[in-house]
Formats: structure tokens, sequence, C-alpha cells
């Protein structure tokens, strides 16, 4: 007998499962800290697939499907979560994508985040970006900094998403929640309706277009706490990003807009925990006075040294975040190659901890940069 949505659901919810994906000629299979684990069942067939779509979804998801190809919603799955769907097809055929959201909020110190950031939530206005890759925790992230202004303060808090995932009871703040598709027409429309309601915070669940974009500086600029996320890795890369996004004789006014109201960015990947589940790593840049400059100026490439330097602000670059992660034994030396933004870097770093005696805790794994990629392994030091 096929196995049901829920069924899977359940599978998903209680192996902790990150994400499902169901896939004609593949078993229903999940990502379990980082890796694909595939049911041990028959392969699906369109039929059984369709059935699945059909389970979770409704007239407008159908619909969607049916006109634009794909289709994206939220579905609860009871009172244990909700889960992001994603359907799309390919190939003649159907194929879903199910990202779990759990219903309980992750805390700073589940998630790893500095304290410090708390001190950015109690700020009364500018623009606070969380950026990486798909899959690297931006909306956790982004949930738990809303949550921590819902319980603490009494502020007017403006999502708009798509679809909404984190569902935010009313606390010490009101909430209002605006999912795009079904309250709203777009992110852009959304923003300049929400300067209308009374908000003290927005968050903007995607900055995909010139508008969006636009419209959260703008906000920020004019007295609200915007946030919003990027699908960008580094700080340098995020600024430099939005900027360009805009036509040439626009930049240098977006550059001295987006000095004075950038507050920071949250830079995250995500990828296994040695003994199991995962962890983020962060890069972390405030917006101190000496950023605002640099911005200003057109010369973000010099926001790496910035951080190098400030670190007893906060202030934290990506590659030392993983290495003290490697350091203390949390991540492979495989995973903080890979997910590192500049590898030379840490392989000289490696290489210099070797040449003072230092062989790192997990030598069974490739070491250095060459080893990585397929090189002799370096000589033993002394040799």
């Amino acid at each position: 007998m096929a196995l049901s949505m829920k069924q899977l659901m359940q599978f998903a919810y209680d192996n902790k499962a990150s994400d499902i994906h169901v896939a004609v000629g593949r078993p229903a299979t999940f990502r379990i800290s980082g890796s694909l684990k595939p049911l041990k069942t028959p392969a699906l067939t369109p039929e059984q697939t369709f059935q699945l779509f059909t389970e979770i979804a409704g007239d407008d998801e159908v619909k969607a499907l049916q006109e634009d190809g794909s289709s994206d919603w939220g579905y609860a799955f009871g009172d244990m979560c909700r889960f992001r769907c994603a359907a799309f097809k390919q190939k003649g055929v159907i194929g879903i994508v199910l990202r779990q959201i759990p219903n309980d909020l992750m805390t700073f110190e589940q998630l790893g985040l500095p304290e410090s950031i708390k001190t950015v939530l109690e700020r009364p206005r500018g623009l606070v970006l969380v950026t990486g890759p798909t899959g690297s925790g931006k909306s956790t992230t982004l949930a738990t900094c809303i949550d921590h202004i819902n319980s603490n303060f009494d502020h007017h808090i403006i999502t708009v998403e798509d679809p909404i995932e984190f569902y935010h009871p009313h606390k010490k703040s009101i909430v209002t929640q605006r999912e795009v598709g079904t309250d709203v027409p777009s992110f852009s429309e959304g923003l300049r309706r929400a300067l209308r309601q009374d908000p003290d915070v927005v968050l903007v669940g995607e900055m995909r277009d010139l508008d969006t974009i636009g419209a959260a500086i703008t906000a920020a600029e004019t007295g609200h706490l915007v946030f919003g996320t990027l699908h960008t890795t580094g700080a340098t890369r995020t600024m430099d990003r939005i900027i360009d996004a805009f036509p040439a004789d626009q930049q240098e006014q977006v550059r001295s807009q987006l000095a004075v109201s950038i507050v920071a960015v949250i830079s995250q990947v995500l990828m296994p925990k040695v003994g199991g589940g995962r962890i983020a790593a962060y890069e972390i840049l405030y917006g101190t006075s000496a950023v605002e400059n640099l911005v200003r100026e057109g010369k973000t490439y010099q926001l790496k040294s910035v951080m190098q330097t400030s670190k007893h602000l906060g202030m934290a670059l990506l590659d030392d975040f993983l290495w003290n992660l490697w350091m203390a034994q949390k991540i492979t030396r495989g995973e903080m190659i890979g997910k590192c933004n500049d590898p030379k870097y840490m392989n000289d770093k490696l290489n210099e901890m070797r040449s003072r005696g230092g062989r790192g805790w997990d030598d069974n794994v490739s070491y250095g940069l060459e080893q990585e990629l397929g090189a002799a392994p370096p000589p033993a030091a002394g040799k």
C-alpha cells in the first residue's frame, strides 16, 4: 500500500528531517542532517506523486500548477509543525519539495547567534539583512529575531512573506502577517502598504526586485526597523548586490541611503554537525561609522578589514567563525573548507598550524586545500 503524504510528514517530524522530496522514479526521500535519505520503498509512479500532491493542495494550488507550472503554499500539519510546499512540473510529471517549519521557535543560544545581535533589535530604525544561500536557515534566524521583539517590546510588527512560514501569536507586540498572493499581490506592494499601517517593525520575506529593495531602504531611512533577506554570501557581496541592482545613475544616491540605514548584515551558512544535526556559521557586520563611510565612498572591498578589527564589537568573518567551529570539534575540516569564502586563507591557516606541530583533531579528514582537491598530502612536519 502506498504511503500517504501525512505519513511522510509524520516521518519527517519524528526524524527531524528538514525537507521531503517527492519525485517520480524514486522513493520518497528526506533530508536529515544535510544528507538525502530515501525510504526503502518502491519508486513512486506519476499517479502516486499526483495523489500525494492532491492530498495537501487546494483548488488554488492545483490551478497554479496547471497554469504556471509550479505552486508554492504553506500547510499546517496539526499542531506539530508546518510545511512550506513547492510543487512543480518536470518532464511532464509532478515533483514536490516540502520544507519543515517547526512550531517551536529556536532561541539565540540554540542557533548559536551572538548575544550582541539582541542590541540591534532594540534599534528604532534601520535595515537588518539576513543573507545566505537557499536552505541556510535565514527564515529561522528571522523568526527568532521577530519573536524576541514580539516578547519584549510593544511594537506593531508587519511581515510580508511568500508563503507565511512561522506563525507569530500576539505577545507584547501586535503581529500582522501578510502572504503574497493571498493577502497582497507582491512584496513591493505589501511593503508600500505596510508604511500606512502604523508599523514599528517590517519584515520583507525576500528582497527579490528593484522596487522591493528601494522600498525597504526608504522605509528603514524614514523611521522603521526593516528586516530583509537576500541570497548572497558575505557582507561585502550583500552590499554590492544591493547597489548593483540599481541603474548606474542612481547608485551614488543608493550608497548614501544604504550607508545611513544599514544596522546589521547577518550572513550565514548551514552544515552537518559532528555527532548529528546541523549547525550554522555566521558573518556579522554592524553599521558603525567606519562601515557607513566605506559604503558611502564605494569602498565595500575594505569591509573585511573592518570586521577583522572590530571583533570586540561583535563583528565576525565567516571564515573565522568556521575555524572556531572546527577547532571546537563541531564540524569537519571538509565542511570548513567547503563552506568558507576564502579557501586559500583557510589552507594557509591549516598549514601554519601544522608547521607549529598542531595536527588538528580530525586528521582522518583530508588535510588542507590540496587534499580537498585530490592532490597528495603535504609532508609531515619536520620531514
